[in-house]
Parts: structure tokens; C-alpha cells; sequence
């Protein structure tokens, strides 16, 4: 079985990568668990982290917006495609034409290689609550009508989503994800990433800066959680998923300030206290169009849950990323 993750590279196509190496099976076309035999991370850049020397493991570094590259990426061995390749919200707001190129196109290239390809493989595409416009409480019945330009350009890659699974050219399946926290690594340009710097940058010994007001809500889900709602939907049986192939994915929902308490519980006083805030109304004007409460019925269904708490989420984070210590 050959499965390609595009955005390998990144800190979710990186941590799949390394999950289906070591389960090493995924449901097949027919719909029965096959052996993973060759896996293929695409990506803009070389992987900053090392992976396991492995002989499945295939590096290709290339553009998601050329359409010939992502041709030679899907062949007709290709089973599984895991799509994360993006601009991100605050990257796609400040850059109208690349966000498009990108997060659009980049969608289709991977649709229509696919659709060449004619083996007709089951596609994972990353969606996100951003495709929600300003409502408090989202369920799986809410309208989609996005307040940015990433939420458009992930709402239209659902409809792709739809359409060309029901015109029989891929099985495709999306994920539509809560805020991810805590992600490690460096900052990045996405609207969200202050949820995890406020958390990821003190336990490191570090300063950092909250945009927002601390009574602001986001919806949040540890990078573990994601990865296995990830291989959940992929295994999903097609037709529990009928003609909707979207499922919205259950987070955790803590104001700012009940984050940084759970932080001062969880690592102290001089380790919250390196938090400052500095309101940024281009940050708040964003955030405030992404929902604070979902009910995914869906993603119940399909066995996929939520964390426990902000606790077990900084928990996680420094025994997995962080050797079980933080800085004081």
C-alpha cells in the first residue's frame, strides 16, 4: 500500500508519518486493513526534524501549485493521501494570491492527479473551523459561511471534496480541525499560534506575548488527538459517511485566561508570569470568527474524542516534547 502526506514536512504530517510507521496498516480501497509499504512525505522544504531510517520512507520536496510535480507524486499505486499542504489563516489573510494558489489550487492538483490517476484512493483533506462565520455554538448542521479568506478557501476544498467523491474520482473524507495546541516548534504565521505560544514558550523559559482578550474562547485539540482523528477517518467506512464528507472534529473549549490558569497549575507562578498581554485587533478580529462550542454527532460516531482538559493537554506536551521537564 503507497500513502503520501503532503506537508510532510510539518508538525502534523511529520507525527502521522511516524504513527502509521510504527501501526504500519491503514484501510485499502476494498476496505480491508493493508500493510503500509511505502510512504511519501511531499513538501515545500527538507524536514527540519530527522525521520527514522526507514526503506518505506520516500522525502520528495517539490510545489504543491505544480501540477506536473503533484502528477509523478499520485500514481496509480497510490491508496491513501493525506492532504495538509497550506497557507495558513493569518499567512492567507496577509496574502490574498498565494493563499488562493495554494490552499485552492494545491487542493485541485492533488483532486485532479488523483482523478488521472484512476485508482480512485482515499483522500484526507484538512479542513478547519474556520470555515464557520461568528457563531458561538457550531454543530454538524451550521452553515458554512467563513469570515476569511483561509475559511473560504478551506470551505471550497470541502465542496471539492463532495463533488469529486461522488463523481467516483477519489474517496475523499475531510477533517475539520479545532485550533491545535500545544504545537512545538517555532512560531508560525497562523492567526491561532499565539494558543500555543502562550503555553509552549514559558515552559521553555521564554517570553510571550497573548493578542487577545483573556475572556476570548477557542476550541482546542492536543496534535495527538488530530493524528489519530486523522487515521480514524481514513478507516471511516464510505458509506457511514454518505454524501457529506465532512466531519467536524470535538475540542476543548477554555477561555485565555483559564489556559494560562491551568499553566500556572500546572508549572507555577514564574512560569505563567512570562505571558504578557498586547491586544492585537487584527488577531482578536479573527479569532472572534472561529466558533468557542462544537458538537460533532459525527465524529462521535466515529469514535473520535476530545482532551480531557487544558491540564493533560500542557501535560502531554512536556513529557512528549520537553523530557518530562520545563524551565523554571
Amino acid at each position: 500500500m503507497k500513502v503520501v502526506i503532503t506537508g510532510g514536512a510539518g508538525m502534523l504530517g511529520r507525527r502521522l508519518a511516524l504513527r502509521l510507521l510504527s501501526s504500519a496498516e491503514l484501510v485499502g480501497p476494498d476496505g480491508n486493513l493493508e500493510t503500509i509499504d511505502k510512504l511519501v512525505l511531499f513538501d515545500a522544504f527538507e524536514p527540519v526534524e530527522p525521520l527514522p531510517d526507514d526503506p518505506r520512507v520516500e522525502v520528495v520536496t517539490g510545489d504543491i501549485c505544480d501540477s506536473a510535480a503533484v502528477d509523478a507524486l499520485i500514481d496509480s499505486e497510490t491508496d491513501g493521501v493525506f492532504h495538509f499542504a497550506a497557507i495558513v489563516s493569518g499567512g492567507a489573510e496577509a496574502n490574498f494570491d498565494l493563499g488562493y494558489m495554494v490552499n485552492l489550487q494545491g487542493g485541485r492538483n492533488v483532486l485532479e492527479a488523483s482523478r488521472r490517476a484512476g485508482r480512485c484512493p482515499r483522500i484526507v483533506f484538512t479542513s478547519s473551523l474556520a470555515v464557520y462565520g461568528g457563531e458561538r455554538s457550531v454543530d454538524d448542521t451550521t452553515a458554512l459561511t467563513p469570515k476569511t479568506s483561509y475559511g473560504v478557501q478551506k470551505a471550497i476544498g470541502e465542496l471539492l471534496i463532495n463533488d469529486y467523491t461522488r463523481k467516483g474520482f477519489v474517496d475523499g473524507r475531510t477533517l475539520r480541525l479545532p485550533t491545535i495546541v500545544v504545537r512545538p516548534g517555532k512560531p508560525n504565521s497562523a492567526a491561532s499560534g499565539f494558543a500555543s505560544s502562550i503555553l509552549r514558550e514559558p515552559l521553555q523559559g521564554n517570553a510571550a506575548v497573548n493578542p487577545v482578550n483573556r475572556d476570548t474562547r477557542m476550541l482546542i485539540l492536543s496534535p495527538g488527538r488530530a493524528v489519530q482523528g486523522f487515521i480514524d477517518i481514513h478507516n471511516a467506512d464510505s458509506d457511514m459517511l454518505g454524501s457529506n464528507r465532512a466531519v467536524m472534529m470535538n475540542g476543548i473549549s477554555p477561555s485565555i485566561g483559564e489556559m494560562l490558569d491551568a499553566l500556572r497549575g500546572c508549572a507555577g507562578d514564574a512560569v505563567a508570569d512570562r505571558v504578557r498581554d498586547e491586544p492585537d485587533t487584527m488577531v482578536q478580529s479573527i479569532v472572534d470568527a472561529w466558533p468557542w462550542y462544537a458538537d460533532g454527532a459525527r465524529a462521535r460516531a466515529l469514535g473520535m474524542e476530545p482532551d480531557a482538559s487544558v491540564g493533560e493537554i500542557i501535560k502531554s506536551f512536556i513529557n512528549d516534547e520537553l523530557g518530562g521537564a520545563f524551565l523554571i
